[in-house]
């Protein structure tokens, strides 16, 4: 009997060699060898699960992207023993990221193209493979999904042209950052709506454990561009955004001045007047104080909730169906993605954490980078300190096991530090698989397709 998992819950070298020994000879088409492999996987399921129980975070989870590489036979097979043998109990694997899909090209329903399109995997569902080969060595599996970056593929498509987002200076986020991975829409437009939800249902038949939304925000602009402190800046301004801001005034005078700020990003005398000549009360609108006399104030936060808002309504709809089927669903965020800046700005991803529903799961990508534990731990703080009672708070570290990424310490510091602060919480998560698998990742990324 090999040796047991260590007090990381990792396991000894002699396990894990005497895994991959069987899994090839299993492979190359030995019987004996695939019923002790089978075997090996029950026994280290059993380990695993034992130490969690014994070991803090009883929920340890690890991200994963999957590559047309990952194809070939036996890679996921090993992966995922990899995965057991480095102690976690979870698994976050990519279903949908830069604009491309993990279902088979016969059977995606979605706009966007599938992961896997070389001439003969037509048919191959490799999340569904991930899922029930993961089940079978204990590891509960979730989807994770990019959620408003919908990609470069989206873009594509000149129906869609109206659902991506716009700012007041015209552009959309390709215009803002050129970078083809990452094309937001607005969280108003109904067909986008659509769209992600015919993607999360196509997911769900997959029968994950859990289902994650990333980029439930707004892109992070680069230099003065990361912060938003005028109008303009905010991703208001597509049709369908622009119509559900306009519908929260409640008189006319209310729907002129919004209207106007809008396009100015100010009001003048004349816009004053115009609005008074429509009426003598008040502008009103949704959340606006009685009695409030800073329009202009008012009018800029008004902006900044509506984005906000339309981000938090995206995202409950995209969980809903998930929550309906009694499964887990998790809201991916950065802690820090909400800031206030200056005397009126905001953090440009304009990222709402703290409205989200506390009946989904916080993962909080607390990702500083310090070269000590610190800041580190900080972000999860400001988690902590924000979030509603009996929220199921889940941090996000980066980083490896036993080696400095990045300016960020260890693995094992930055959860002793996270353990000695915060002993409450039940789960964390390491991103990523292929940080702590550099010279597999290349080889997953590039070879000879299947």
């Amino acid at each position: 009997m090999a040796a047991r998992p260590d007090a990381n819950c990792h396991f000894a070298a002699d396990a894990i060699e005497q895994q991959s020994e069987l899994r090839d000879a299993a492979i190359a088409g030995d019987a004996d060898a695939r019923q002790q492999y089978n075997e090996l996987l029950q026994e280290h399921a059993r380990q695993l699960a034992q130490c969690r129980r014994q070991t803090w975070p009883p929920q340890q989870a690890i991200w994963l992207r999957l590559y047309p590489c990952d194809l070939q036979t036996g890679a996921v097979d090993a992966i995922l023993d990899d995965i057991v043998a480095r102690g976690y109990n979870q698994v976050y694997v990519e279903a949908f990221y830069d604009g491309q899909v993990l279902l088979p090209v016969e059977d995606n329903p979605t706009p966007w193209p599938s992961a896997l399109r070389a001439p003969g995997t037509e048919s191959v569902d490799l999340l569904a493979q991930a899922i029930a080969k993961g089940r079978e060595r204990g590891l509960r599996v979730y989807a994770w999904m990019f959620s408003l970056n919908f990609g470069y593929s989206y873009t594509q498509d000149a129906e869609r042209q109206p659902a991506l987002a716009l700012n007041g200076r015209g552009q959309n986020t390709l215009d803002f950052i050129p970078n083809a991975s990452q094309v937001f829409v607005d969280p108003y437009h109904l067909l986008a709506r659509q769209d992600y939800a015919r993607l999360v249902q196509a997911v769900l038949q997959r029968q994950p454990d859990g289902v994650l939304f990333d980029y439930i925000r707004y892109p992070r602009g680069i230099g003065g561009d990361s912060v938003a402190d005028t109008v303009s800046d905010l991703w208001i301004y597509s049709d369908a955004s622009r119509a559900a801001l306009l519908a929260r005034a409640e008189n006319a005078k209310s729907r002129l001045l919004i209207e106007r700020y809008l396009e100015r990003g100010y009001l003048t005398a004349d816009d004053l007047n115009a609005a008074d000549k429509l009426g003598s009360g008040p502008a009103r609108w949704q959340g606006r104080p009685s009695g409030s006399s800073a329009l202009q104030r008012d009018l800029w936060r008004l902006s900044v909730a509506h984005a906000a808002q339309g981000v938090i309504d995206f995202l409950n709809a995209a969980a809903q169906p998930v929550r309906q089927r009694g499964l887990p669903a998790g809201a991916v965020f950065f802690p820090d993605g909400n800031q206030i800046v200056g005397a009126q700005g905001f953090d440009s991803r304009l990222q709402p954490w703290a409205k989200f529903p506390s009946t989904l799961e916080w993962h909080a990508m607390s990702y500083g980078v310090c070269g000590k534990t610190d800041c580190i731990s900080d972000l999860v703080q400001r988690v902590v300190d924000r979030a509603p009672s009996g929220t199921r708070i889940i941090p996000a570290l980066a980083g490896d096991w036993g080696r400095s990424y990045d300016n960020r310490p260890p693995l094992e510091a930055q959860m002793n530090d996270l353990h000695r602060r915060f002993p409450q919480i039940q789960a964390v998560s390491h991103f990523s698989y292929e940080w702590q698998t550099p010279e597999l990742a290349r080889e997953r990324k590039f070879c000879p397709t299947p």
